[in-house]
């Protein structure tokens, strides 16, 4: 049923005022704070059917009203305004990222870090790789008698590296020939065609040598899936400890974000809506049933790169988080681009 005016009023009033004060909202504060010419009881009778149609809830030990899951989502969708920010915000974001890293996994890295200061959540920057970025071309450095390290370096400046124990002798030899042989095969490759079978053909073709040089091959297909699947940073879980209405299910949130997939399919690119909320049970994951998570993505070139979010409680500024949240993921990809072009 669509709210009247009034009564979205008094939702969004009482929504605003739970997330300043944190706590329950009564008829006699709202009377106060609002100028809509009604007595106290209009007041009592539209909260008292928001409670009923189930917008609002009331804890037990008070008079009062908050907003429920419910009620979060009408406000976030149909009457909640952000303000453009200002120029000393956008100085302050841009603060954030006054020393620029010109390797771009530690700036996302840092991002996270900086964001989660920021905003007192627990924070995710992620990664994704586009179908366009190829293999640049493959290293190998002798780092002992049966040790090398490889390093797989692709066209839009990603660089992983893994060290690897051969069985065999590693002579400057050996290293220069499967230096030729590799990148005759995978240089100007797209990583996402890198699969297994893939390497399966390619060590058929070393013949005599495919033996010895096996796990190389398997190890250069470990760091392009690894550069396929993208990266994820995740930053100040131990913030959720300090809001009480979370502390009883935080150390079950943090279990459950460190591990990628659960990152993978809250932070994952998803479609391309500017914004993706997330309120309460709106999380698959029970240990975030009493969570809010925010998601935005930001581009590199033009082209879309990656996620920034974060994970809070329910009770979050939503109107001021969005806008410097947007304005965050934008700066980031900025920066992110001006590194890629210098590279």
């Amino acid at each position: 049923m669509k709210l009247s005016e009034r009564k979205q009023k008094i939702l969004a009033a009482i929504v605003e005022t739970f997330i300043s004060t944190g706590e329950p909202v009564g008829s006699k504060l709202l009377a106060e704070r609002m100028n809509l010419n009604v007595s106290p009881a209009t007041i009592r009778s539209d909260m008292a059917w928001l409670f009923d149609m189930g917008y609002l809830e009331q804890p037990h030990t008070s008079a009062g009203r908050v907003p429920s899951h419910l009620g979060y989502r009408e406000y976030i969708d149909s009457l909640m305004q952000c303000k453009a920010l200002t120029k000393e915000e956008k100085d302050e974001i841009d603060s954030l990222f006054n020393v620029k890293n010109p390797d771009p996994d530690k700036l996302l890295e840092d991002a996270a870090d900086a964001l989660s200061e920021w905003t007192r959540c627990a924070t995710v920057t992620s990664s994704i790789t586009a179908k366009t970025v190829c293999v640049k071309r493959i290293e190998l450095i002798a780092a002992g008698v049966n040790t090398v390290v490889i390093l797989v370096i692709t066209t839009s400046g990603v660089i992983r590296n893994k060290v690897c124990r051969v069985d065999f002798t590693v002579t400057q030899e050996l290293v220069d020939f499967f230096y030729k042989f590799i990148n005759s095969r995978l240089a100007g490759r797209s990583i996402e065609t890198i699969s297994a079978s893939f390497i399966s053909s390619v060590s058929t073709t070393l013949g005599e040598y495919s033996r010895i040089f096996n796990p190389i091959l398997i190890a250069i297909f470990e760091l392009c899936k690894e550069i396929g699947d993208g990266q994820y940073y995740f930053s100040g879980g131990t913030k959720l400890l300090d809001y009480g209405e979370l502390s009883s299910l935080a150390r079950d949130m943090l279990k459950l974000l460190e591990q990628r997939d659960q990152l993978q399919n809250l932070f994952g690119p998803g479609n391309r809506e500017d914004f993706r909320i997330l309120i309460g049970k709106e999380n698959a994951p029970m240990e975030l049933s009493g969570s809010a998570v925010v998601v935005t993505h930001y581009d590199v070139a033009g082209e879309p790169a990656g996620t920034v979010g974060l994970i809070g409680p329910v009770r979050l500024d939503y109107a001021k988080i969005i806008p410097h949240l947007d304005y965050f993921a934008k700066t980031l990809g900025d920066l992110l681009s001006e590194t890629f072009e210098r590279q």
